[in-house]
C-alpha cells in the first residue's frame, strides 16, 4: 500500500515513526504544511481549507490511504477531506477514541485529554468518547509543548515549569490522551509527572492499532520508500525526518 501522511509541521513524524516500526506500507508520502503551522490557533474554517489543499496536493500521487496525523485537522475537517478525496482519509482522533476505549475498561476512568486549543475547543475526543459511555474527562490546552517540541526541548526546566503551570490543580487521570502528535516526544517526562500511574494514549500507536483492526496486510515492508514534502523548507523538515525516525 502507498499511504499519504499529512500534518500541519512536523509533529505528524511520530506517527510515521509508529507505522514505520510496524511495517505497513511500501511506500509513505509525508506533507507537513511548515508554512502555516500551527493550526492549533487557527478558526475552522480555515483549517478546513487548508485540509482540502492537502487533499489536492496528494492527488499528485496514487495512494491508497491518506493518514491525518493532525488532531486539530482529524477534528475539524475530516469530512470535508472525506468528501474530496479519491482513497480513505483517517484521522488520529478516532483512532484515539478506539484505543483509549480498547485501554480502559472501567468507564468511570479519569481520562485527561491533551491538545491544542482549536483541538481541545472542539471537544471531539469528549464527544467520541461520550459515545463510548466515558464521561469522566478533563480536557486542558497545552498549546505551549508545540513550541517547545519543535525546539527540541525535550527535558529540563523549561518543560517542568510548562507541565506545573499546566498540571499543578489537575486530578491524577487513569490515562492521558496525547491529542497532538508533538507530544510522544515529551510523553516520557508527562507520565513521570503523574507518577507513572496513568495509560499514554499515543496517536502513532492508536493509528496502527486503527489501521490493523480496519485491514488486512499481508506484507511488511522493512525498508519502505519515504519521501517528505513541506511547504515551507523541506530541507528543515527532512532533518527533523532524519534524527527522529533514524533514517
Amino acid at each position: 500500500m502507498k499511504v499519504g501522511v499529512f500534518d500541519s509541521g512536523i509533529g505528524g513524524l511520530t506517527v510515521v515513526k509508529s507505522m514505520l516500526e510496524h511495517q505497513l506500507f511500501e511506500e509513505i508520502i509525508y506533507f507537513g504544511d511548515t508554512a502555516r503551522v500551527p493550526y492549533g490557533i487557527k478558526d475552522k474554517n480555515t483549517i478546513i481549507r487548508y485540509a482540502i489543499e492537502a487533499v489536492e496536493f496528494f492527488k499528485n500521487f496514487e495512494l491508497d490511504l491518506i493518514i491525518v496525523a493532525c488532531n486539530t485537522v482529524s477534528a475539524y475537517a475530516l469530512d470535508e477531506m472525506r468528501e474530496t478525496s479519491a482513497c480513505p482519509v483517517i484521522g488520529v482522533v478516532e483512532a484515539g477514541i478506539l484505543a483509549t476505549a480498547n485501554s480502559l475498561k472501567d468507564k468511570e476512568s479519569n481520562i485527561l485529554i491533551l491538545g491544542t486549543k482549536a483541538t481541545v475547543n472542539s471537544k471531539a475526543y469528549e464527544i467520541g468518547l461520550n459515545k463510548r459511555g466515558y464521561n469522566n474527562l478533563q480536557a486542558k490546552a497545552t498549546g505551549l509543548f508545540v513550541p517547545l517540541v519543535e525546539e527540541e526541548i525535550f527535558s529540563g526546566k523549561i518543560l517542568e515549569a510548562t507541565m506545573e503551570h499546566y498540571f499543578k490543580d489537575v486530578k491524577k487521570p487513569d490515562a492521558i490522551i496525547l491529542g497532538c502528535t508533538h507530544f510522544p516526544l515529551i510523553s516520557e517526562r508527562i507520565e513521570n509527572y503523574f507518577s507513572k500511574e496513568s495509560v499514554i494514549i499515543h496517536s502513532g500507536d492508536a493509528i496502527v492499532e486503527y489501521l490493523e483492526n480496519e485491514f488486512e496486510f499481508t506484507h511488511q515492508y522493512d525498508k519502505p520508500t519515504l519521501k517528505f514534502f513541506a511547504s515551507e523548507n523541506p530541507d528543515a523538515l527532512k532533518a527533523v525526518a532524519a534524527k527522529w525516525l533514524s533514517i
